[in-house]
């Protein structure tokens, strides 16, 4: 008897163990659905933290199929309407007499405008090490690497696998904070 009951508590034990998160099989699902959509569409307010000083601007953004984003600067004023593409990593502005400039942080590697992508390409393909819930939203922690850096990003996904908010931390410091709304796929 003592056999079958010992029995019974290890299939109990191991059957809790063979089965996926369900946070962890919600995170896969927001990556499966943005990876077979055709583009996504989302405004975002970029903070950048310099240690002496933060920098904040808003984006309106667009995404393929490929991971490749388009943004229109939103805010603040005095650079609304300048545009830009990024690519693989690589950007490009266009602007008529207006300047977009911004230090570089990650050892001169990543601006402040790439921090949408960044976030794309972390959802798309970065490791994604952890997931669960903090209040109502579902916190993902993604080990990503751009170009030999590693980087650490959390995002926060609201009901219905919705980003709402974004970090992105290189060697344990908040560098980037993105706010997302309006986002959606097609």
């Amino acid at each position: 008897m003592k056999q079958a009951w010992a029995m019974v508590l290890c299939i109990l034990i191991l059957s809790g163990c063979s089965g996926e998160p369900k946070e962890m099989g919600q995170a896969l699902s927001f990556r499966k659905a943005l990876l077979e959509t055709q583009s996504c569409t989302f405004d975002t307010e970029i903070t950048a933290d310099y240690g002496d000083s933060l920098y904040t601007f808003s984006l309106s953004c667009q995404a393929d199929h490929q991971g490749n984003l388009t943004f229109t600067v939103q805010a603040p004023e005095t650079i609304s309407g300048v545009s830009g593409k990024i690519a693989s990593g690589r950007a490009w502005l266009t602007f008529d007499d207006k300047a977009l400039e911004f230090s570089p942080l990650v050892d001169g590697q990543i601006t402040p405008v790439g921090a949408p992508w960044l976030l794309l390409h972390a959802l798309r393909s970065g490791y994604i090490s952890s997931a669960g819930y903090e209040d109502d939203l579902l916190r993902l922690t993604i080990e990503d690497s751009f170009r030999d850096s590693p980087l650490h990003v959390d995002v926060w996904l609201e009901k219905g696998n919705t980003p709402c908010r974004g970090e992105i931390l290189y060697k344990g410091v908040r560098i980037l904070s993105l706010g997302v709304a309006n986002y959606r796929m097609q």
